[in-house]
């Protein structure tokens, strides 16, 4: 039997060095590193400005922070999606709209949009489901329409582009992870892009407590200004040194994510008990963050048996994610909604399985992953 992890960071000796150089010297945060990881950042997805933050949902906390999201303000939201993407809303007293999922890429229902919209609304976010790009001329027509701030949460869309644009750089901001199981990790920690200069440089004093000055700006030792509100949501200089090194084998790791979902995809196609989302094609680049499948019929009722088969079985897989928002117990009891309210994100949540296709899969891992698939699919059948 073989192991093969859903996920795992990938960490050389490059990285150990890099982040030792940093612990043999006396900065360890507002230092030179995480400026040269925006700067590389920005350079690979050909932002403007890029500025690095603690995590991802921080980042998207800023971005609604920075709108000035308050009490009775409405922000549109995917009903499919990791929850942080709505917290981000709820922690700045708003009240997140949801909008179902389409059935083909889990990415949010365009065609719903504007059913959502009310003179409260002030925001939109999308986010790009399993790295799969939204199509985003559609979503930036609305939102002219109807003078909205675009929020595009890219926690898993490195390497997401649409025509050749980066992910994240359609909207107002993009936000994206670096946690462990993404495509590159700096243990934790996260990266917002953008266009605008006046909103970066607002965003760098609000991530910072809204001092007005770094340490070694400060011509005298320990003094400062606060000019604005803000919080303390600042990268450290050891996941810095972590991402610069990260980001040189991005291209690597991309290649081979694509090469492993392209081959796992070809075996379950044949599959009849599965449905697959749509992969890239025309101006859909994905960066195939896992291969996620929907259970079909009787097996849709079987997901927690699939999961647990694929475990015995040396499979790592995982479930993206266990719910639909409007379904976890905080949201449902705060705002009453139905499960069945949201029926396409509701059964991508309850009956999909995310398999691997990280770069620390080789062919025969890619293989066995495969067949494991097909024979747990057979022994329910069967059962």
């Amino acid at each position: 039997m073989r192991n093969v992890p859903f996920a795992r960071p990938i960490i050389g000796a490059e990285e150990k060095q890099a982040v030792a150089k940093v612990l043999e010297g006396d900065t360890l945060v507002h230092g030179p590193v995480a400026k040269e990881f925006e700067k590389k950042f920005a350079q690979y997805t050909k932002a403007p400005h890029a500025i690095s933050v603690s995590s991802c949902t921080a980042g998207l906390h800023l971005a609604y922070f920075y709108l000035g999201i308050k009490p009775g303000d409405e922000v549109i939201v995917p009903a499919q999606t990791h929850v942080a993407t709505v917290h981000a809303v709820e922690l700045c007293g708003g009240k997140p709209i949801f909008v179902d999922a389409e059935i083909n890429t889990g990415n949010i229902d365009i065609s719903q949009i504007e059913k959502a919209i009310t003179p409260k609304t002030k925001a939109l976010s999308v986010v790009h489901y399993l790295g799969m790009p939204v199509d985003m001329p559609k979503v930036m027509a609305i939102a002219k329409k109807h003078n909205l701030f675009v929020v595009e949460d890219c926690a898993l869309a490195i390497g997401t582009k649409y025509d050749g644009i980066h992910a994240g750089l359609f909207g107002d901001v993009g936000t994206f992870s670096f946690y462990p199981v993404k495509h590159i990790t700096t243990a934790e920690g996260g990266m917002m892009i953008l266009k605008d200069d006046a909103m970066a440089k607002k965003l760098t004093f609000q991530k910072a407590f809204g001092v007005d000055r770094t340490p070694s700006e400060r011509v005298v030792p320990g003094v400062y200004d606060v000019i604005m509100l803000g919080f303390n949501y600042r990268m450290n200089e050891i996941e810095a040194a972590l991402g610069i090194e990260q980001l040189k084998r991005i291209d690597g790791f991309l290649k081979t994510r694509k090469r492993n979902y392209e081959a796992l995809e070809k075996h379950l196609k044949e599959v009849d008990e599965v449905q697959l989302f749509q992969s890239s094609h025309g101006p859909f680049e994905s960066s195939y963050y896992c291969l996620s499948v929907i259970l079909k019929g009787n097996l849709s009722k079987k997901r927690t048996q699939v999961l647990t088969s694929l475990k015995e079985l040396g499979v790592g897989s995982s479930v993206y994610y266990p719910q639909a928002v409007h379904q976890f117990s905080y949201y449902k009891n705060k705002y009453h909604y139905a499960d069945n309210a949201f029926p396409v994100a509701s059964l991508i949540s309850d009956t999909s399985v995310a398999l691997p296709v990280g770069p620390h899969l080789n062919e025969e891992d890619v293989n066995y992953v495969a067949d494991s698939l097909k024979q747990v699919i057979q022994k329910l059948k069967r059962g």
